[in-house]
Formats: structure tokens, C-alpha cells, sequence
């Protein structure tokens, strides 16, 4: 079943070459976007508490790295806001083409930065800064690659379409392991904290140069120019913004949206750097292990979460969504039984578990927001949902993980937390579903015959 209010605009088709194109694109957006992103919470986990933040206590340490990995949650919603009320007017790829650009900049700066021991107070405020930055790019950057590749997509096949921004995720989680590994391979302890970290951050130097191929060979959507035409006939006194479109009329779906995702992205960023510091901090496991790990249960997602979308081209983007949530909220209590034995094995299986429930969830995720919200206010809207299930999930779940363990001492506690949170998202998930099957009795048959059930 489809939750879009109204059938995608009437535009020319664009040619098979240049979706291709887009598609890559937006792809290779996403992937080094959030590359640059995934880098910074590694690093929080591994090496920047002692450099940026020397406290009396490892775990004080570790809390405030955290807290600095949240504030770029904080401010994703900001990105989503700005990028989302311009990209709705003026196009969703210029704000791609600023989202990356700002991100280039506020990677490359963190990987330059002088530490604690160097410059004194500075060092944290300015990484908090960047952060901050990063947390705006990456907020300006989803929306815009997601409608420039669910846009572009043929009949029936926006799910396929959509899926290929979000294997950004695995694709920069992999690339981001990666790289920590062959820095940490490379170069000895001492090296690693001195200068080996910074390797990976420079590496953003590299997303300005597709910023810049995004700007001169991407067209922009058919949507978006149906869209401002639609617009531009009407007289300038009866046009509203998009933000305050949404904001008087749509805020309900836009809070839904976030409810029903940030289980997903707080069971991610758990396991992607939560579990890497639990596991190397408390349960004296090897950081290069841990993160081959990680990096082998990422790969995986290369192929469940397209798998995913296209399932949900034919059965619905609903039920596969909820399948995922169900399962994440099942596996919440095994996942840390395995984790806590302290073996290599069950922490790969219990990781890999958890990573199948997510992909789920993730693959139908981008063409299910673009679907809430109608082409002049898509970017805003989804975007909005989508960075409000970031903060209350992501940005907040390493720091909630450390903080609920230190205060009861076992993981059983943040079991309970993602259980909590996939109870919020099947209940919005649940409210969706039902809003989606009023449409289609509102708009008749012939809606009907066009839902994927």
C-alpha cells in the first residue's frame, strides 16, 4: 500500500541514460556524504575523548565525544529546514550540491585541527563547530539526493530507485571502517593517536570534486520543474512556503514519520559505534576485530536493503517497513545476550541479525517520505521527518547507550531502550497506514487499482 496523497505529476519521461546518471549520482552523494559523517563516530568512539575532551575518567571522556557526536544530530533538523524550504523552491540540486560542499569543508577542518594538548579550550569548541556543520550538511544533503533519485524513477520502481541513496549508509560505514583499519594497520598506537585518525577525515576533500560534477552535469528533477510551474501560475499573494505548508497541515504526518524511523537509526548508530566502544572499553575486544566486523555485517546491507525496496514495489512500502520494526524489536534482547559473551562469532551474528532488520526498514524507508508529501513541499517534509528520527534516535543513542549502562550495569537496559522506540515506530507506523487506506477510500477506485496493496 502507498501512502502518497496523490499520484506522481504528469512530466516527460527522461531518458534511460541520464536516470542512470542521476542515479549515480545521488548515489555517490550519499556514500561519501555519509562517509564523512560515519568517520566522526568512529573516531568519538576510538581516539577523540582523550585528544579533544581530558577528563579524570575514560567514561567521562567517552560521554562528552558522544555528546559531540550528538550535537550534529541537533542540528540536522536545521539542514533539513533550510535546504528543504529552498530546495522546494529553487531545486533539489543546488542544496545537494551546498550540502556537499559544507560537508567537504567541515571534514577536511576536523581532520586539521589542532588538539587540547595544542591550542587548550579551542580544540573542543571548534570540533563542536565542525560537528555542528557536519550535522547541516548531512541535514540538507538526504532530502535533496533522495528526490533527485525517487524523482527520476520509472513507474512503479521508486522504491529501487530510492534504495540507492540509502545503501549510501553501508556504503560509507564500510568505506569509513575501511580506511580506520588501514590507518590503524599502518601505522603504530602511538602514530595512530598522534596523526593515523586524521587520515580518514581528509579523505573529505574528495566530496568537493563530486559537488562540483553534481553541479555541471545533473539535470534537475521532473517533479520539481512540474512543480514550479504549477506554481508560477498562480499570483504571488496566494504562494505560501513550503515550511509553513507543512508546519500549518502536514506537521502531524511529518512527526509520524520521524516516529516511526528512529528505532531504526538508533539501533544503527548503537551498533555501529555504542557496540564499538562497549565492546573494546568493556569487554576488552580487539578495535581491529570489532571494526572488521562491522564492516563485513555493512556489506550485507549492499544487498538486503535494494532487495528490500523492490519488494516493496510490489507488496507495499507499509508492511515491509513494519516487518522490519517487529523484528528489531524481537531481537533487541538476543542481540546484547550475544554481545556480552564476549565472542567475535556471536557478536557477528548478533550484529548481522539486527543489521538484516534494519535494512529492511532502511531499503523501502526514502521512497515511503517522498510518498507522504506531494512534489512542492517533498524536500521539506521528508526531510524534516527524517532528521527528527535522527535526534531522538541517532544522535542520542551512543550517549543513552553509555549512560544506561553506567547506571545499571547491565545491557539488558538499552535492550529495553530500542524496545521502547520500535513500540513508538509501530504505533506510527500503525496511525500511517491507517491515514493511507482513508486516502484511497476518499479518492475512489481508481486509486485503488494503482496502490501496490
Amino acid at each position: 500500500m502507498d501512502t502518497a496523497p496523490s499520484a506522481q505529476p504528469a512530466t516527460t519521461t527522461p531518458a534511460v541514460g541520464n536516470r542512470r546518471r542521476v542515479a549515480t549520482a545521488a548515489a555517490l552523494a550519499s556514500a561519501v556524504e555519509w562517509y564523512d559523517y560515519f568517520v566522526f563516530g568512529i573516531a568519538a568512539a576510538l581516539v577523540l575523548g582523550d585528544l579533544y575532551f581530558p577528563a579524570g575518567s575514560t567514561t567521562a571522556g567517552v560521554l562528552a565525544s558522544f555528546a559531540t557526536f550528538a550535537v550534529g544530530f541537533l542540528a540536522r533538523p536545521i539542514g533539513g529546514i533550510v535546504a528543504g524550504h529552498l530546495g522546494d523552491q529553487r531545486g533539489r540540486k543546488p542544496m545537494l550540491v551546498l550540502a556537499l560542499t559544507l560537508m567537504g569543508v567541515a571534514t577536511t577542518g576536523i581532520g586539521l585541527l589542532p588538539t587540547y594538548d595544542t591550542i587548550g579550550v579551542a580544540a573542543p569548541i571548534l570540533l563542536v563547530l565542525l560537528r555542528v556543520a557536519q550535522g547541516v550538511a548531512v541535514g540538507a544533503q538526504w532530502g535533496g539526493a533522495m528526490l533527485l533519485a525517487t524523482e527520476y524513477a520509472p513507474e512503479g520502481k521508486r522504491g529501487v530507485y530510492g534504495s540507492v541513496v540509502q545503501l549510501g549508509v553501508p556504503i560509507g560505514v564500510v568505506t569509513a571502517n575501511t580506511v580506520f583499519l588501514l590507518a590503524g594497520a599502518l601505522t603504530t598506537d602511538s602514530a595512530f593517536a598522534s596523526w593515523g585518525w586524521r587520515v580518514p577525515f581528509l579523505v573529505g576533500l574528495l566530496v568537493l570534486a563530486l559537488a562540483w560534477y553534481i553541479h555541471t552535469r545533473v539535470e534537475e528533477t521532473p517533479a520539481f520543474r512540474e512543480a514550479e510551474r504549477a506554481l508560477a501560475e498562480k499570483e504571488k499573494s496566494e504562494k505560501n512556503s513550503p515550511l509553513r505548508t507543512i508546519l500549518r497541515g502536514h506537521l502531524g504526518t511529518v512527526l509520524l514519520a520521524g516516529g516511526s524511523f528512529a528505532v531504526n537509526t538508533a539501533t544503527f548508530y548503537i551498533l555501529i559505534t555504542g557496540v564499538l566502544d562497549y565492546t573494546t572499553r568493556e569487554l576488552d575486544m580487539k578495535k581491529s576485530a570489532v571494526l572488521t566486523v562491522s564492516l563485513c555485517v555493512s556489506l550485507t546491507q549492499l544487498v538486503l536493503i535494494p532487495a528490500s525496496a523492490a519488494l516493496s514495489d510490489r507488496v507495499g512500502r507499509i508492511r515491509i517497513y513494519a516487518l522490519g520494526a517487529v523484528g528489531i524489536a524481537l531481537w533487541a534482547v538476543p542481540l546484547f545476550l550475544l554481545i556480552d559473551t564476549g565472542s567475535l562469532l556471536w557478536l557477528a551474528v548478533g550484529t548481522f541479525v539486527a543489521s538484516c532488520f534494519l535494512s529492511i526498514m532502511y531499503g523501502p524507508q526514502a521512497a515511503l517520505f517522498a510518498e507522504l508529501f506531494t512534489p512542492e513541499m517533498r524536500y521539506t517534509g521528508a526531510s524534516l521527518g527524517y532528521q527528527i528520527a535522527a535526534v531522538a534516535g541517532g544522535g542520542l543513542a551512543p550517549f543513552m547507550m553509555v549512560l544506561l549502562l553506567e547506571a545499571t550495569g547491565t545491557s539488558m537496559a538499552v535492550s529495553g531502550y530500542i524496545i521502547v522506540l520500535s513500540v513508538i515506530a509501530l504505533v506510527s507506523i500503525k496511525i500511517l497506514a491507517d491515514r493511507a487506506r482513508a486516502a484511497e477510500a476518499q479518492a475512489g477506485p481508481e486509486t485503488k487499482a494503482g496502490s501496490a496493496g
